[in-house]
């Protein structure tokens, strides 16, 4: 059975942060691929995306262009609607039952695994690799038990990087370059991107 990581978010746009956390995840945890899924509508963020969804999914094929571990899904933005990790895990596991599946979130996103949508059905499904970074503090004693045993925690690079700070840097028109991939700075740039 070959082990997948699933890469969740916006990607709005992907940066060099996201990549880093996969890699790391796929090598810490013996991951065979690590699957990036653009969300049409993320529940936990008020904000709509700044990108379309065919945009930030194009981002995220060219941003993982070079590495053959790495794989681009359009599963929640073919369904639409708020992006539900339990529908997108249970859709995943019908398609592919040869393989199973661990979610990559970082230590920011661990703290709010109570408040996922269906979320103690959804860990009997999956399993969790939690990226450690330095500024923030996961409060592991305050999770449910039936999470505790899904989550695994690793060391992540400290990166301090976000899509909200890359966003905003364009409209200053802050350079962004080595902040994303160059095959993304170019398609941010071709089509003029988050620059209003």
């Amino acid at each position: 059975m070959s082990k997948i990581g699933i890469m969740g978010g916006t990607f709005d746009p992907i940066h060099i942060g996201h990549l880093i956390a996969a890699e790391t995840a796929r090598e810490s945890c013996g991951l065979h691929e690590v699957w990036f899924i653009p969300s049409y509508g993320p529940p936990l963020k008020a904000n709509e995306p700044g990108a379309e969804g065919e945009r930030r999914f194009e981002m995220v094929s060219e941003a993982i262009a070079g590495n053959p571990a790495f794989r681009a899904m359009d599963i929640e933005l073919q369904r639409g609607g708020v992006s539900y990790s339990f529908d997108t895990v249970l859709e995943l596991r019908r398609r592919h039952p040869e393989h199973s599946f661990s979610y990559i979130i970082g230590s920011d996103r661990v703290n709010d695994l109570p408040q996922w949508y269906e979320i103690e059905q959804l860990a009997k499904h999956i399993t969790f690799i939690g990226l450690e970074r330095p500024a923030d503090a996961i409060r592991f004693e305050g999770l449910p038990a039936y999470l505790k045993e899904r989550i695994s925690f690793i060391p992540m690079p400290a990166i301090d990087i976000s899509s909200t700070s890359i966003r905003n840097r364009v409209r200053a028109r802050q350079s962004v370059r080595y902040l994303v991939p160059e095959a993304v700075h170019s398609y941010m740039r071709r089509y003029s991107l988050y620059e209003s």
